[in-house]
């Protein structure tokens, strides 16, 4: 995975001669190389993500006076510093995908709707974020489904697919998700994020036999999300004391995790669903 520096430009406002010439703008260098294609991003928000390259004898307007022309102006509400991601989009590594703007996305509802049931501050932020998983899910498929994806391709195709299941958007996402969890775990056994994923899906599909198998190998790699899993399938198997001994066990290795003590304060009243906490936190936008 490689990272570069970028500009996100959101609601730029310009003339139609900056308009005109937009191929000019300096941008950031993705250290592709020659033998390499550059995937673009998805398109998402409006923010401007292409990778522009100069052309020999064009001019920057931004920087440059061409008599007679006059003078671009430009009206930025915001600029927003990130870091360009860049991953293999296939296992030869002979094509680069850009996933700037589906790192960002799944980091900012990834605790709303990672786990089931989903939760939002809002209808509003709950319809935003249904409509960017099925656009992101529907564009990464065709590169995910591909016979020699890439092990970061398939992984963010199962986390996309694995929220839409929880959003209960359709079969179609559940078969992907599984498909797409499956394959991680096959492309590299010893993932810890791999294995979480298809080890808590099985769970909460109630396979729960079948998912120990993945989250105690991700337990076994240091994952904690894995072992709340695991209390989360006590609880619906009607084993309430190995749930709660495993989250205060938990707690007590890890005082300063405030989420853990939700979660043994809703098994404790008698909850059932540990996942089921407020998440407010969540800047998630419209696609346009």
């Amino acid at each position: 995975m490689k990272t570069v520096s970028l500009v996100a430009i959101v609601g730029a406002l310009m003339s139609s001669a900056a308009i005109a010439n937009t191929a000019t703008l300096p941008t950031a260098s993705v250290n592709a190389s020659a033998s390499q294609a550059v995937l673009q991003g998805p398109a998402m928000r409006g923010e401007i993500t292409e990778v522009i390259i100069p052309q020999p004898g064009t001019a920057n307007l931004l920087q440059t006076v061409v008599k007679g022309l006059p003078t671009p102006n430009i009206s930025v509400t915001e600029i927003k510093n990130i870091s360009t991601v860049t991953i293999p989009a296939n296992t030869s590594g002979t094509k680069v995908m850009d996933v700037t703007l589906i790192d960002e996305f799944i980091n900012d509802v990834s605790p709303n709707v990672r786990n089931y049931p989903p939760n939002f501050p809002s209808r509003t932020a709950e319809y935003i974020t249904t409509e960017n998983i099925k656009h992101l899910s529907d564009w990464i498929e065709p590169h995910a489904a591909a016979p020699d994806a890439s092990f970061d391709v398939v992984l963010r195709a199962a986390k996309l697919n694995g929220m839409a299941r929880n959003l209960n958007l359709g079969t179609t996402y559940t078969l992907r998700a599984g498909t797409h969890m499956q394959k991680a775990v096959k492309l590299r056994p010893d993932d810890m994020e791999a294995n979480y994923l298809f080890g808590m899906m099985l769970s909460e599909t109630g396979a729960f036999k079948e998912s120990r198998k993945y989250l105690d190998k991700a337990v076994s790699l240091g994952s904690i999300d894995a072992e709340q899993s695991i209390a989360q399938a006590d609880l619906l198997g009607d084993n309430r004391n190995a749930a709660l001994k495993r989250l205060r066990d938990l707690a007590a290795k890890h005082p300063d995790n405030a989420q853990l003590t939700e979660q043994i304060n809703i098994v404790e009243n008698g909850g059932y669903y540990i996942w089921n906490l407020k998440a407010d936190d969540i800047d998630v936008k419209p696609i346009k």
